[in-house]
């Protein structure tokens, strides 16, 4: 079809649905290449009717082909406790490591967000009761429990390490700070973790690197493996929905179909 104008909904679809198919000169299209093909086919439509051109936009009821979902990539509860020994020996008092250490202990304790870890402040937290208030998206706060192990580090951070760092500021609440005194952010927490990465050797590039949402998934992952209820997870986490939440529990099914295949004397033939 030459004619814009004559061009309709149905039109529209075939012509997304060839892309994904291909054909014997073009390969098949991704399904985020044909997302954007579709966007720019309603760019189009929406010129050609803005220009006269056209007496309608069938690309306005033209929806995107949906990525497919990829599931939060969890790390074994080996390569976690691997990774939080990679940010320094626990004996070790040089500021930064204590700070590196309760920091990763920090967000795989209480499943942070990033943004939330480095906006955390002293007085948000209340270690002798076990919690710490988080910040979340929309300016929505929840209490939510400080592991044992994440206290201890960040008690030793914060009567061995942060004095020392604070020094060289002008002072800050922060609960994390950098090298400088100043409130540690995104970027520099990401710098500590993936050097702790390296150190331990898991991927610090491509597909499967490790980044602090990775920590977060596996928060959830060995919370709901260990027999946590999905609504306690999605308080936690700070989801607004269960549906949101409920990707975890795709990630342990998938890890009670490896226990039963490799436990069950019947699971294989």
């Amino acid at each position: 079809m030459t004619d814009l104008a004559a061009a309709g909904v149905a039109q529209v679809e075939a012509h997304l649905a060839r892309l994904r198919a291909g054909d014997d000169e073009h390969p098949p299209l991704a399904v985020s290449s044909t997302a954007r093909a579709a966007s720019a086919v309603r760019g189009l439509h929406r010129f050609a009717l803005r220009e006269g051109l056209a007496g309608g936009d069938p690309g306005r009821d033209v929806r995107p082909p949906a990525p497919p979902r990829r599931l939060p990539r969890a790390l074994p509860v080996d390569a976690v406790v691997r990774l939080l020994a990679a940010a320094g020996p626990a004996g070790d008092a040089e500021p930064r490591t204590l700070r590196d250490r309760a920091l990763l202990e920090f967000l795989y304790g209480t499943g942070a967000r990033v943004s939330e870890a480095v906006g955390a402040a002293v007085d948000d937290l209340d270690l002798d009761a076990g919690t710490v208030l988080l910040r979340g998206k929309g300016g929505k706060t929840r209490l939510v429990p400080v592991g044992g192990y994440a206290a201890d580090a960040v008690r030793a951070w914060l009567v061995r390490g942060r004095p020392a760092l604070l020094a060289a500021g002008r002072g800050t609440h922060a609960l994390f700070v950098n090298a400088r005194g100043g409130p540690l952010t995104r970027q520099g927490a990401w710098g500590v973790l993936r050097a702790a990465a390296d150190r331990a050797g898991l991927p610090v590039d491509g597909p499967d690197a490790v980044s602090p949402h990775t920590l977060r998934h596996s928060y959830a992952t060995h919370l709901l493996d260990g027999g946590a209820d999905v609504r306690v997870v999605q308080e936690l986490l700070g989801h607004a929905s269960v549906t949101t939440t409920q990707v975890y529990t795709l990630v342990t099914v998938d890890r009670l179909r490896e226990v039963y295949a490799t436990a069950h004397p019947r699971a294989v033939r």
